[in-house]
This record gives C-alpha cells, structure tokens and sequence, in this order.
C-alpha cells in the first residue's frame, strides 16, 4: 500500500470510544492514515496526536462563527485552542465551521469570511500562519447545477460570498474543501456508477469528457463552478466521504460489503494519481468518513454506522488501510520517550553509508516546514539553533540538510525516509563540515 493522502474524520458522538492516547498510537503504528480532522479544538485529542507528525485539521462549530468575526475573540481563540499544542501536534488547518452555507442560519453564513480573515489575522499575529491554513468545508448543495459536469455553478444566491471566499483561499494558500457523497447521490440504477465498479459511464456533451464514477463528476462539477468565477487554480480537498456499514431494515446496499466496497475502490481511486477528466493527473486529499461508528448520533442507524473501526479498534470490514495486514492493536514497537513508532534501521547491502540533503533549487518554504516537522516530532534539533555546532551557515537549506539527515538517519535510511515531499536527495557524500558533523 501506498503512503497517500488518506486522512479520516474523527468524530466523537459516543460514549464508547477509546481514549484518544490510544486512538493516535494505534493511527500511528497501524494503519497508513497520515491527517485526522476532528470536529472541535479538544485538547486531549491534540495533545495525543504530539510527535506523531499526523496532520491534524481542528474545526470551529458553527455556532462560534459570529464571535470569531471579532479579532479580539478569534487571538484568544487561537492562544487558548492552537498555540500551546504547536509544533508539537502537527495542526495544518483550521476549519470555520461545517457546510455552513447550506444551514438556515443566515447570521452566521454572513459572518463566515469575516471569521475566517480574522482568525488568519489571529494566526498571523503568533507567526502561525505559514504552518496553518483557515478553510471551510461544504456540501454540494452550494451547487445550483451539477448535471453534465462542465455546467457546474454555484447557487446564484451565494456567488457574491463565495467569490470573497475563494479570494480569501487563494491569497493565502488554502485549498477548497468540498463533502462529496456518492452514498447520498445515487438511486438504484446509478450504483455501480457511484461505486467505482465497471459501468457504460456518462458522457458530457459540453466537454467530450466521459465520467466513469459519479465522485469525479462531483468534483468536476465543483471545478467549473470554481472556474466560472475565474478560480480554477486553487486546489480541492476531499473533506468527508463515505459508505455506511449498516441501515435500517429493507435499506438497500447498505452492509458492510457495499462499504468495503466503497472505501476500498475510493482509495484506490484517489491515490492512483489519474485525477479527473478536468483535473487530470492529480492526488486528491481524502478524508474518509468516518474513524469509529458513533453510536449517539441522532438519525437514521446509517449515521451511527460510518466507521472503519469498532470502539474496540477492530476493522469493521477490511479495507486496505491497515500497515502489513496487522490485524490487531498488539504488536506494540512505541519508544515511549519519542511518542514514534522505532523503525529498525535497515543495513545498507554495499556497507556503503548515506545520507539525505535538499534537492538543488529545493523551495526554501517546503524546506522550512521540513525543519519544522522533524523538530516537532521531538528530534535534536539543539546543533541547528543559535550556538549550536550546525547553526552556521544561518540558513534554511544549511538547517534543513541537518534536519532531514537527522530524521533519514533515525528512521531506518530508507528512500521513503528522504521523501520530504520531493525536496530531499540521497547522497554517498558526507555532508559534515568543521564542528558540524552529521
């Protein structure tokens, strides 16, 4: 299995779920899940997921959406909520709400961007801002049209604030975060369309494109109507999305099958790097819903049974997100001290020694949240700060050959180990130099 771009929700609506120590060690060790998203600021979920280099997004309930359009609200917001956790915990985005355009609230509809600009503003002002990004997640009923793709636009009602958010997205860098159910989209004769199985496909006349699999038409969909009011160019994250395990008696295509089914052809499907037939070519961030079944949501039982996993941390059907088949929460290799799975280092075949450097014309921004990560998840960074024996030559890219050396060293020198998102390079020669020596 490849290491991808698969997160999971996790959402807490029970009263029978494991503590989140527990739930960030077992997301760590066995499975390939890289990013949570929870659906509020807890601080024990924060505090678990520390030196576990998971990307945590943190989202704000709707209903403070009105308070945090006031600055001094969203600073002590993020003092009280993000500060103390970072770097440690590894938070890339905060979220302002949940398909807040889709609610009847039209209060705090209006007062979305708003928020969203001053809780940037709040990260802004503590230096946070380059490491977390504000976004906003929402349904596909922001869409009036879906149906060919390519005739994708949003309700006419919502353009106006939905070109301020887009422009709020882009100055700063922040993807487009959309909640697209095949599960809630297809009727019995589009199942297979909405499963990712063999079909005739749908053909868009407008485009020439032909869509297999009704989550490319929805994002496809999603795309024009970016398009349309000139931002294409912004990227589209994948915020929920999911197949229930169980529903009520005589509900159809509701069982653990169809959801291993589901999930299973949907992973596949996003890591394939074959993108969409408008948006070729591309990997989209997933978030699958959802980490456990919560058993005290209210509605249909299909709500209570989006989980991969029971309370008891046992795969509710198989799907290929677990690491080398483990099949329990057994086999346990934690280092206490580091909160990091110890990966054996693995004997180079030649004896030969290497190490990782940046790339050549490396972006320094990547390079700088190299450091960052690697110094987060509890590594010695102390030779890289002021006075120590690597801290000259004072610049990113000297800092972060130390740091990516440092975590390609200790993590078994693996070619995967030297990834850093395409920045780093293997070399047999040593990079040392005077009293700093790798």
């Amino acid at each position: 299995v490849v290491e991808g771009n698969i997160g999971v929700n996790y959402g807490t609506v029970a009263d029978n779920l494991p503590p989140p120590s527990q739930v960030a060690r077992f997301l760590l060790d066995n499975t390939i899940i890289n990013r949570v998203k929870i659906y509020d600021a807890n601080q024990e979920i924060l505090q678990a997921f520390a030196h576990t280099g998971i990307e945590v997004t943190v989202a704000v309930p709707n209903n403070l959406i009105p308070h945090l359009a006031h600055l001094k609200y969203s600073q002590q917001w993020v003092k009280t909520n993000i500060a103390p956790n970072v770097p440690a915990t590894n938070i890339v985005r905060i979220l302002v709400g949940n398909e807040v355009l889709s609610t009847t609230d039209h209060s705090i509809a209006s007062h979305l961007v708003l928020a969203m600009q001053t809780l940037h503003v709040a990260l802004v002002g503590l230096d946070l801002d380059r490491r977390i990004k504000v976004s906003t997640p929402h349904s596909l009923g922001i869409l009036a049209s879906s149906s060919p793709p390519s005739s994708g636009r949003f309700k006419q009602e919502n353009v106006a604030l939905i070109k301020q958010l887009l422009g709020f997205l882009q100055a700063t860098g922040s993807p487009f975060m959309i909640n697209p159910y095949p599960f809630f989209g297809y009727s019995g004769d589009t199942l297979d369309y909405a499963m990712f199985r063999p079909n005739s496909g749908v053909f868009d006349d407008m485009s020439n494109q032909k869509y297999t699999n009704m989550l490319d038409a929805q994002l496809d969909a999603t795309y024009s109507a970016m398009k349309q009011l000139g931002f294409e160019d912004i990227e589209i994250v994948i915020a929920e999305t999911g197949w229930p395990s169980k529903g009520d008696p005589g509900q159809a295509h509701v069982d653990t099958e169809s959801a291993r089914e589901f999930n299973g052809n949907l992973i596949k499907h996003v890591m394939s790097g074959l993108g969409t037939p408008l948006m070729p070519n591309k990997t989209f961030e997933t978030y699958i819903f959802a980490l456990f079944n919560e058993n005290l949501k209210p509605g249909p039982t299909s709500e209570r049974n989006f989980g991969l996993f029971k309370p008891d941390m046992t795969p509710v059907y198989h799907v290929d997100i677990l690491r080398h088949n483990v099949e329990s929460t057994s086999p346990s290799n934690w280092n206490p001290d580091r909160g990091v799975p110890v990966r054996s280092p693995v004997p180079k075949p030649n004896g030969g020694k290497t190490w990782c450097i940046p790339k050549i014309g490396a972006i320094e921004k990547i390079l700088q949240a190299n450091i960052d990560y690697v110094c987060g998840l509890g590594f010695d960074c102390q030779p890289i700060r002021e006075g120590g024996r690597c801290f000259y030559p004072n610049s990113v890219h000297a800092h972060a050959t130390y740091a990516m050396n440092v975590y390609y060293q200790a993590t078994g020198r693996h070619v995967y180990d030297c990834d850093f998102r395409g920045t780093g390079t293997i070399t047999p020669s040593n990079p040392s130099y005077g009293r700093c020596k790798y």
